[in-house]
């Protein structure tokens, strides 16, 4: 199969689909691998290292999409590689797309069979190919948190860990998932007054155990996470409903009774964010301010951290990539039902239901498009 990999054109975004490992791993198993050029440079790979994988570098993105069977990416096409795509091609990249109305049509439209990075399942409905990404972002959370906390970024001048006779900031983490749990080990770590929040009984054990009296946990209904809310100087939205719209917990009534110069960081906003005042922002310009509380809405954090998101996110994405080069996705989601989780769209169905249901498409299940 020929398989391409252009560059990233999203908002500082760095990561690249292919490290130059995994090109030749590709082109070791009888594969043809085209890079554009400099699409690695982002992660400190330049064209000589795929070429000596093995790979042909193309001078644009137009010859991947155009001649390419299978289009390997990290974040979703934009605009203009969107209309590239076209009919018995596949995409095989991250694709958010429940609040992302504009991006399904267009797929849609073009007839290509994209596949999800984020609805992958594994064993006990877990999603490996999301995992990596989660444990990252979850991570910068309190990262880009705490340097939103700083006065000359609008926050209350708050310093997460204290110091010797001034207490601690208080960190909320709502969800208490890959994502939550990576958060509260960084808030933890520098010492924070940390809180995590969760639906789940099991979890909650989970947590506890693990961080014993680091951390506390607490039940999330309504007014336990209104009280945790309004007494945090950070707080983190690490909710997920995979493939679907995240719920808004933390509405705009809330903001008023905060500590003014607290900040959200809202680690959902790829599948349409859990804070009602959330919108998407970039790395470019990473927060705005509404009714005193500072928003960190960034799409794509692990961008910001290129090398490392790229060589975590390629030891899960590969494997399946063999397979779909090997025997074509049809045949691969037949003999493995955890990839099929992955088809949202093919040849204008649309074949995952959160996204159906959230959109307005007709649904049609992938086990339809497989046959016998």
């Amino acid at each position: 199969m020929r398989i391409g990999c252009p560059k990233e054109i999203k908002d500082n975004e760095f990561r690249v689909g292919l490290t130059p490992e995994s090109a030749r791993e590709l082109v070791a198993h009888g594969h043809e691998v085209w890079m554009e050029t400099g699409a690695g440079l982002g992660i400190g790979a330049d064209d000589d290292e795929y070429v000596a994988a093995g790979a042909v570098i193309k001078p644009g993105p137009e010859p991947i999409f155009a001649e390419c069977e299978m289009v390997v990416k990290v974040k979703e096409p934009q605009a203009v590689e969107r209309a590239r795509l076209r009919k018995d091609q596949v995409l095989y990249t991250y694709l958010h797309l429940a609040p992302d109305p504009a991006q399904t049509a267009d797929l849609v439209k073009s007839g290509v069979t994209a596949i999800a990075y984020e609805t992958v399942t594994g064993p006990g409905g877990t999603l490996p190919l999301l995992k990596p990404m989660s444990q990252v972002a979850g991570r910068m959370s309190i990262q880009a948190g705490a340097n939103a906390l700083e006065k000359v970024h609008g926050g209350r001048g708050v310093l997460l860990g204290g110091v010797p006779g001034v207490l601690p900031g208080k960190v909320v983490v709502i969800g208490g998932g890959v994502v939550g749990f990576n958060a509260a080990q960084m808030a933890v770590g520098l010492g924070a007054d940390t809180t995590i929040l969760d639906r789940d009984p099991e979890v909650l054990e989970r947590l506890g155990i693990h961080f014993e009296s680091r951390a506390k946990t607490r039940f999330s209904n309504k007014a336990n996470l209104h009280e945790a809310v309004c007494e945090a100087d950070l707080v983190i939205g690490a909710v997920l409903v995979p493939g679907a719209a995240a719920p808004k917990l933390v509405t705009r009534d809330m903001l008023k009774d905060m500590r003014p110069g607290a900040v959200l960081v809202d680690v959902a906003i790829d599948q349409g964010g859990c804070f009602e005042t959330s919108h998407a922002t970039t790395h470019s310009d990473p927060t705005y301010i509404v009714d005193g509380i500072v928003h960190y809405c960034v799409a794509n954090m692990p961008g910001a951290v290129a090398r490392t998101s790229t060589y975590a996110l390629n030891n899960v994405t590969l494997p399946h990539a063999l397979t779909i080069a090997r025997l074509g996705w049809k045949e691969a989601m037949r003999q493995n039902p955890h990839l099929a989780a992955g088809l949202n769209v093919h040849a204008g169905n649309v074949t995952y239901k959160a996204v159906a249901d959230e959109l307005g498409y007709d649904y049609v299940p992938v086990s339809e498009l497989l046959g016998a």
